[in-house]
């Protein structure tokens, strides 16, 4: 029996989780479930799955919380604040991790889970863009088995030979190809997207993500992310790295071979399959997923990329290159710019024009430490937030 703790549980991956989870009741145990601060939804996810533990990263709302557990008669410890989440994450009694907050706010908790041991299901691809060698090393000292749970890096590691995952330099591997569908915005030229609404941008063609994941779509910020992540999780060089458009969202990502061989992992574009894999590995289990029907699709369609349309793309190489606290910049000015798109303080094509003023202003310095990240994703908010305020302001 598998004791899970799910990190991020009434976001989109935490219910998937969940779904599968509740299918397998003779193999999964939920002992943890955290969330930000959306104490309603957590306390029916609580009375659904019974865990030991409720944790609200925000502490604002936990005496409510508590309160209703108690008028709920539901056998839960109520913990609040962002220290808790880190430890249920660490907690003896979790094996597994299910590390699915968006963004900055989930380092801290996958890394105590790695520091662990734990087996750790990562859907919080910050935690590799931020702090990749800081996290891989962790896994490493502490023994802890590290399962990718976006559906790109999922399926490269399902393409890899099974005694050779994390070790691309001695398997032969020529390129990591992953796929992504382009967004709604795909067709668009670049001067076209200028009056883009947050409504549109979120409006993904083929998945059902939350409004930040979609709005990293549609920049294809995603997949520049995803760029760093698999370089850390993978060990291959940037170079070999490579992005393919790929509209239908079925090819879920691809590895080349030595010798000419290109291996690929279709599914249809549903979360439950990598949780389901990783869950189980290296077993197979039903995901609630129906079988793909290749003939009624009929067509699989592929074309590279546009930078000059999805400038993140470029950016994504750029910040490896420069290495050190580069990566933690960049995804800090993404969150920044963002949250203030979505906010209407920014426009759609300012998004990469705040991202390139701190990778600009912002010096790159040394990874030393957890703390050099923390400072790194400080500064790079604070300037980030400048150049929204600045060109925000010029635009309007």
């Amino acid at each position: 029996m598998q004791r899970i703790a799910i990190l991020g549980a009434t976001g989109s991956i935490g219910r998937s989780t969940l779904d599968v989870v509740s299918r397998h009741p003779d193999r999964f145990a939920v002992t943890a479930l955290t969330a930000h601060r959306q104490t309603g939804d957590l306390l029916d996810l609580a009375r659904r799955h019974h865990p030991r533990y409720l944790v609200l990263a925000d502490p604002a709302g936990a005496a409510e919380l508590a309160a209703s557990v108690r008028a709920a008669h539901l056998d839960c410890e109520v913990l609040a604040g962002r220290a808790a989440v880190a430890r249920v994450a660490a907690a003896p009694e979790v094996d597994t991790v299910m590390a699915a907050i968006v963004g900055a706010a989930g380092l801290e908790s996958s890394l105590a889970a790695a520091r662990a041991g734990k087996k750790i299901l990562l859907a919080n691809k910050e935690a590799l863009v931020m702090a990749g060698p800081i996290f891989m090393d962790a896994v490493a000292t502490h023994g802890a088995e590290l399962l990718p749970i976006d559906s790109e890096h999922n399926a490269v590691f399902q393409c890899l030979p099974p005694h050779r995952r994390g070790r691309l330099a001695a398997s032969g591997v020529r390129r990591v190809l992953l796929t992504g569908s382009g967004g709604p915005f795909r067709a668009r030229a670049r001067a076209d997207l200028a009056q883009v609404t947050p409504d549109e941008a979120c409006a993904h063609p083929t998945w059902s993500m939350g409004r930040k994941i979609s709005v990293d779509s549609a920049t294809m910020m995603n997949k520049a992310l995803e760029i760093i992540e698999a370089h850390w999780l993978f060990g291959v060089p940037p170079a070999s790295i490579e992005v393919v458009v790929h509209p239908q969202s079925v090819v879920h990502s691809m590895v080349e071979y030595a010798d000419g061989s290109v291996i690929a992992q279709l599914g249809h574009p549903d979360m439950r399959t990598p949780i389901a894999q990783a869950l189980a590995y290296p077993e197979r289990i039903d995901a609630g997923v129906p079988a793909l029907d290749l003939a009624r699709i009929g067509t699989l369609t592929f074309e590279p990329p546009d930078f000059e349309r999805f400038p993140a793309l470029a950016l994504a190489y750029r910040v490896l290159e420069v290495g050190g606290t580069a990566p933690a910049l960049f995804n800090a000015a993404n969150e920044i710019a963002v949250a203030a798109f979505l906010a209407g303080r920014l426009a759609f094509l300012q998004i990469s024009a705040v991202i390139e003023t701190v990778l600009t202003r912002q010096q790159a310095l040394p990874l030393l430490g957890i703390d050099d990240i923390l400072e790194a994703d400080r500064a790079a908010r604070a300037l980030a937030e400048r150049a929204v305020a600045t060109i925000g302001a010029r635009a309007a």
